[in-house]
């Protein structure tokens, strides 16, 4: 099944403004929300129901703790187009996070939606188990003005909400008999606006946000046995070069990771959890405000719930009486 959809950003202060005028981004599409899904086979007829909820923290004794929750809903339409079968989609995420700031500054616990994502899913089945699909949607610029409350400079703490996104994936699937699932998804992120601004006073305090183009990449290899389904996932994400001739670019600095882990799932019928721990073994560093060099290396726990609501349809009743 699939997630194709949402969401998400983060790495605390998905982008920092410091003193030095140095900046940083994050993704837009959480790294790893795709992960255990099956994106590129068409869906049954039906509603589907995902929540897809992940905990983490970097190594450093001062990272904060950032937990992201991505619940989303995609409706398997009869249509087709092409032989695509139109699956619309929806998502709503929100972020949680507890700071573990250094004497004596304060820590605080945030939590915001953010950044809610609508788009369609063209999804084929080749047959012989192998489907693909393209899926097209948008982040819309929704939420507050994500900043950790430290006055009206305070630090952006989801920089993506400043400006709307537009978002393309594209997904291959190999299920085999339907013990296997070998997925790959390759998502692609363009901000409407490089240079962000929340509104209001607070946005007009804090200025133009720089926000660059990403690409995502989610990979899957599980085998079923039975209902129980274990396997390897792996994600990966970077942000593409921006324009150094761009005043607000100057001092960008790039972010990306690589991460990876194993997945226990389990079909219970009328709905399938699945849970994964995955470790970053690839991180770009980035300078904090004080010139020191940042290891951002995080371990995250992933707990997901699935519901279907297939519309099957039902055979019609026997009559209690028949006629001779």
């Amino acid at each position: 099944m699939l997630t194709r959809m949402t969401a998400a950003i983060l790495t605390v202060g998905t982008l920092l403004l410091a003193a030095t005028g140095q900046a940083r981004a994050a993704a837009v599409t959480q790294p790893g929300e795709q992960v255990g899904l099956a994106p590129g086979l068409p869906l049954p007829e039906g509603f589907y129901a995902f929540d897809t909820f992940s905990w983490g923290r970097a190594d450093r004794r001062d990272a904060a703790e950032i937990g992201v929750n991505i619940p989303f809903l995609i409706y398997a339409s009869p249509l087709k187009v092409f032989g695509a079968r139109i699956e619309p989609v929806v998502a709503f995420p929100s972020v949680f996070i507890d700071t573990h700031a250094p004497a004596p500054v304060p820590n605080k616990t945030v939590s915001t939606f953010y950044t809610p994502f609508l788009g369609n899913i063209f999804a084929w089945n080749l047959g012989g188990g192998i489907g693909v699909s393209y899926i097209a949607g948008a982040y819309l610029p929704y939420g507050d003005r994500g900043s950790l409350g430290l006055g009206l400079r305070g630090t952006p703490l989801i920089p993506a909400a400043a400006s709307g996104t537009l978002s393309q994936r594209v997904a291959a699937t190999y299920v085999g008999d339907g013990s296997l699932n070998l997925s790959a998804v390759l998502t692609y992120n363009r901000p409407f606006d490089v240079h962000g601004r929340f509104g209001g006073p607070v946005g007009a305090a804090i200025g133009p946000l720089p926000l660059a183009d990403q690409i995502n990449l989610d990979l899957t290899a599980t085998r079923k046995f039975g209902h129980l389904e274990v396997g390897a996932v792996a994600y990966g994400y970077t942000d593409l070069p921006v324009n150094r001739r761009d005043r607000l670019f100057s001092r960008f600095q790039r972010d990306g990771s690589i991460a990876a882990g194993g997945l226990l799932g389990y079909d219970f019928g009328r709905v399938i959890l699945q849970t994964f721990v995955t470790r970053e073994i690839v991180d770009r560093d980035t300078i904090d405000h004080a010139g020191h060099r940042q290891h951002k290396e995080e371990t995250r726990g992933w707990f997901r719930v699935i519901v279907p609501f297939p519309l099957a349809v039902a055979a019609a009743p026997e009559p209690l009486i028949r006629k001779n």
